[in-house]
């Protein structure tokens, strides 16, 4: 038993490359619709690096990982917590197209002009342009990552591993999950000056 489910199953036959296909349907229409909004493909430098670990310049949120994946990595914990608690009857597989169709939503979201507009007035990310198409779909995939994580680990297993990448981001570059959302929606001035480090 995990998390007070029998373990989950991959799904056998047909249904499981319907579920592959459709996932990845999601992200390849995920990606032409940042195309279409004029994302770049990948970072304007030219380059892919697959970790870029300086959040205060040109290179975050253009590569495959940054200082940010944990955050999307807590996003498939918690979706898959919500579906097990309102959609615990879907097949597992049924469940994670419903995380990946809410975390492709968020990565156009977050591309719009109105949201970028946000995040340089109310967060330390002044100079944010976007995210490049690249790192968008594989923020996708880090949060699949921990939606099947989730599925597979004990309950205090996940939990613990989110408050551990909440600390410890918050420590390295004063920014996490709960402060990205918070500043987002309710920006505290205290709370942006020590994330500017003042």
């Amino acid at each position: 038993m995990v998390n007070g489910l029998s373990k989950a199953v991959r799904p056998a036959g047909p249904a499981w490359r319907i579920t592959l296909l459709l996932g990845l349907g999601m992200v390849a229409a995920t990606a032409a619709i940042l195309l279409a909004m004029g994302r770049v493909p990948i970072c304007a430098c030219g380059t892919v690096k697959l970790w870029a670990p300086d959040v205060m310049s040109a290179d975050n949120s253009q590569h495959i990982a940054d200082w940010y994946t944990p955050s999307h990595i807590i996003h498939g914990f918690l979706f898959f917590g919500l579906t097990w608690l309102l959609a615990r009857r879907l097949p597992l597989g049924a469940r994670a197209l419903l995380a990946i169709a809410v975390e492709a939503a968020w990565e156009i979201a977050e591309n719009s002009p109105m949201v970028i507009d946000r995040y340089r007035e109310a967060t330390i990310a002044l100079g944010y342009t976007g995210d490049s198409v690249l790192n968008s779909v594989f923020d996708i995939g880090f949060m699949l990552a921990g939606f099947v994580f989730a599925a597979r680990a004990p309950v205090w297993l996940t939990v613990a591993l989110a408050v551990f990448f909440e600390l410890l981001t918050g420590w390295l570059i004063r920014d996490n999950l709960t402060l990205n959302v918070l500043m987002l929606l309710h920006p505290v001035d205290s709370i942006r000056v020590w994330q500017s480090g003042g």
